[in-house]
């Protein structure tokens, strides 16, 4: 089921820029309904052009064309304003905060179509389709190690490889390659930690360990 509630947070793009990403969330709130009025509050200044509920119920909230306010502080491949580019969409789960916990199947089913229309009308590389996490490593850390990215790029959204080959890398190395995929190694741990909730979520531990490398790797030959 779709519907409609209209956030009044939003702005105009920029007229020279395209849409390039995707980026996903988790509302961090204890419920649906709570989320949805912060969303839609004038004075919280945040938003997000969908939010789905942990029964698949899908709300439009601000119109694609528009700029949502949704990802804040943030950087991915170079670029700084993520919310000029970006569709944000907002799942319901508590959060690290208040009982984080896996995102149900009927939201995932319905995330999977909502990203796929998306992805195709805006033309987004797989490597775009990111979490907050991943374009806020100091600051954020949604969807989590709990999201099924595997699912995910399984239905044609995102990038997911399934194992890399180990591989021993010094420091400097893993952040130049980091820093090649996407991520900003300004600091450096959590730029490891927010790969690693995205692409090796069994183990999180800010270690760029041979398992971590050789995953990054893979990830690279295959963008």
């Amino acid at each position: 089921m779709n519907t409609v509630s209209v956030s009044p947070n939003f702005n105009d793009r920029p007229d020279d820029l395209k849409i390039d990403m995707l980026v996903i969330h988790y509302t961090g709130m204890r419920s649906c309904q709570a989320a949805l009025q912060r969303l839609c509050d004038p004075q919280a200044k945040v938003s997000c052009h969908y939010l789905i509920d942990e029964d698949g119920t899908v709300c439009r909230l601000v119109d694609e064309d528009k700029r949502a306010w949704h990802a804040g502080v943030a950087w991915w491949r170079g670029a700084f304003d993520i919310n000029a580019r970006s569709i944000g969409i907002e799942l319901v789960n508590p959060g690290h905060e208040f009982g984080y916990r896996d995102f149900p199947d009927g939201q995932m089913i319905a995330l999977q179509g909502l990203a796929r229309g998306i992805v195709r009308r805006h033309a987004i590389p797989a490597r775009n389709v990111v979490g907050h996490g991943d374009v806020s490593p100091t600051r954020k850390q949604d969807p989590g190690e709990r999201f099924d990215w595997r699912r995910l790029a399984a239905a044609g959204v995102g990038l997911w490889v399934d194992d890399g080959v180990p591989v021993s890398v010094p420091n400097e190395d893993m952040s130049a390659m980091l820093s090649a995929f996407g991520y900003d190694v300004s600091d450096l741990n959590a730029a490891i930690i927010a790969f690693q909730r995205h692409f090796r979520p069994a183990l999180v531990n800010g270690q760029g360990d041979p398992q971590t490398a050789g995953v990054l790797k893979a990830l690279l030959r295959a963008t």
